[in-house]
């Protein structure tokens, strides 16, 4: 599937919303706390990224290299659920507000999906 200028033009329309998303969610309560959501959204996609790489692509059994890239979806996970989880454990702690929280955790999603979106786009194929 070859990406076009439309898709690219509308992954960076969607991106541009969740990072205003997030920074409003900081700059309206003044309390720059929820801008650590866009840290875990974009260090979420790397280790899925290093462990694919870390896996030996040249073996003709897929189950020798798995344990690597289970490894990798493992730890994306985990920020992807931080990522979500972080502003919900800071507005119950009533260091956010609640509007916070939820512009937070939207703006995020919209990051992380743009960044999934982008790298599945923009992939290049493997030819033997």
């Amino acid at each position: 599937m070859a990406a076009g200028l439309k898709t690219i033009i509308a992954l960076s329309f969607v991106l541009a919303i969740g990072f205003l998303l997030v920074i409003l969610s900081s700059a309206l309560w003044h309390n720059y706390l929820p801008l650590l959501v866009v840290a875990t959204y974009v260090v979420a996609p790397l280790p899925n990224w290093i462990c694919g790489r870390c896996a030996n692509p040249d073996d003709f059994m897929e189950n020798a290299g798995s344990a690597v890239v289970d490894f990798g979806r493992f730890v994306t996970g985990f920020l992807v659920v931080m990522g979500i989880a972080l502003p919900a454990l800071l507005a119950h702690c009533a260091l956010i507000q609640y509007p916070a929280m939820a512009m937070s955790i939207v703006g995020g999603l919209l990051i992380y999906g743009t960044i999934i979106s982008f790298t599945m786009f923009f992939q290049e194929e493997q030819e033997f």
